[in-house]
């Protein structure tokens, strides 16, 4: 099965996605709410709380992870192939690099994510090996994912700060911009209003998801279950999570907070 984890809701818009692209396909979810969020938190936290949630993922019948969270994919992913080396990983920011290049027509791309992802400037360093013509205008956006946690998708002080936030990058003529947090695809919406319609919304979802499918599809891999078999577990439980979780997936959800590892994430 593939087991997904991300710090908290964001790394559902990976599931929708795969249910999208790979219908029928069970998944295993662990949203590490009670530590959320990861984008203001170390290198060696992020990369611990990364292995801690793959051992747990893997502990409970995964056999593919995918980390649903960018903070975590640039900070943690190295560490967790060399400690899960036989174990399939996919990480959400260089499928969003190949579909922004792609994308791009003027060569001038914006990428928008936590502190954590913006300063490590991961996708500056992937967008240039692949094309250092291409000019990377970034900005952190640290409000978007408790925005998003706490349901406030579409209030007017989302807005605000979003046009605060998205203001440098639509000066600089972006034509193409990546959503550098899986978190941020529940306010497209409003981040597309605000930087404007000729700006590309690239979704990390979207593209890990593809990447994701060609993989299962090309090794044959082949799962008996239906999606209806998937679970969805956290490490806290609030009741605007289960709200925003259902109306985003568009399904009925039970998420457990697994009593012999509650310690863990405490």
């Amino acid at each position: 099965m593939v087991g997904i984890f991300d710090s908290g809701i964001g790394g559902l818009t990976v599931v929708k996605e795969i249910f999208k692209q790979l219908p029928g396909q069970p998944i295993i979810y662990f949203g590490d709410t009670a530590r959320t969020p990861y984008g203001n938190k170390s290198q060696e936290t992020i990369s611990r709380y990364s292995i801690e949630n793959t051992n747990f993922l893997l502990s409970v019948g995964a056999t593919i992870i995918v980390i649903g969270c960018n903070t975590a994919s640039a900070m943690a992913y190295d560490a967790l192939r060399e400690r899960f080396s036989e174990v399939p990983i996919f990480e959400v920011i260089s499928p969003a690099v190949e579909a922004a290049i792609s994308a791009t027509k003027n060569k001038r791309i914006g990428v928008i994510g936590t502190a954590g992802t913006v300063n490590s400037g991961i996708y500056e360093r992937k967008i240039h090996e692949l094309d250092p013509e291409i000019k990377v205008f970034h900005e952190p956006c640290p409000l978007f994912v408790p925005l998003v946690e706490e349901g406030w998708i579409d209030r007017p002080e989302t807005k605000m700060i979003a046009r605060k936030y998205l203001s440098k990058l639509k000066q600089n003529q972006i034509d193409t911009l990546i959503l550098g947090c899986t978190h941020y695809p529940l306010l497209k919406k409003v981040i597309q209003a605000k930087i404007g319609n000729r700006a590309r919304l690239i979704d990390p979802a979207e593209a890990t998801a593809k990447k994701l499918a060609d993989f299962v599809v090309k090794r044959g891999i082949k799962f008996t279950a239906g999606a209806d078999g998937s679970r969805f577990y956290l490490s806290d439980l609030t009741p605007k999570f289960s709200v925003i979780a259902e109306k985003w997936l568009g399904r009925k959800i039970s998420f457990v907070i697994p009593t012999e590892r509650r310690n863990l994430w405490s």
